[in-house]
């Protein structure tokens, strides 16, 4: 289903530009993903932590939402990407790969969740999921 804004729910669309023909299929398009990344380990003091995900926010700044404890912290935002498992591959790499530009603590992924943009939309609706007053930026819980 599409919602007009050029980004397929589900199936494969032709990108723009691509040919179609024999012994030529269409690719899937790029799809929203909304990721919820989970972190955790040792104490950290909260104003580091702090920095480092606003740190993190402006280098990337899809980041929609971080929450953070001395211990862990949660991120959410929306990935493009061709399927979940695409979506997964980058959200597994963004700790890792921005703890030392971010000087985020040196913290596990301990929780992943990707879920499609019609999914989401349906636990919103239903009332689970993140409350829509849920403020963009970076809080401690």
């Amino acid at each position: 289903m599409s919602g007009g804004d050029g980004h397929e729910e589900s199936g494969t669309q032709v990108e723009p530009g691509a040919a179609e023909g024999p012994g030529r299929s269409a690719r899937p398009a790029a799809r929203l993903w909304h990721v919820t990344l989970s972190v955790s380990g040792g104490e950290a003091p909260l104003d580091e932590v702090r920095r480092g995900l606003e740190q993190l926010a402006h280098d990337h700044p899809f980041l929609l939402t971080s929450r953070y404890a001395g211990d862990h912290a949660e991120i959410r935002y929306w990935e493009e990407a061709r399927d979940l498992h695409d979506a997964a591959a980058v959200a597994l790499r963004l700790w890792g790969e921005h703890r030392r530009t971010a000087r985020l603590p040196a913290w596990e992924i301990v929780g992943l969740e990707v879920i499609g943009r019609e999914t989401y939309r349906q636990r919103v609706a239903a009332g689970y999921g993140p409350a829509p007053a849920t403020p963009v930026g970076v809080h401690p819980f």
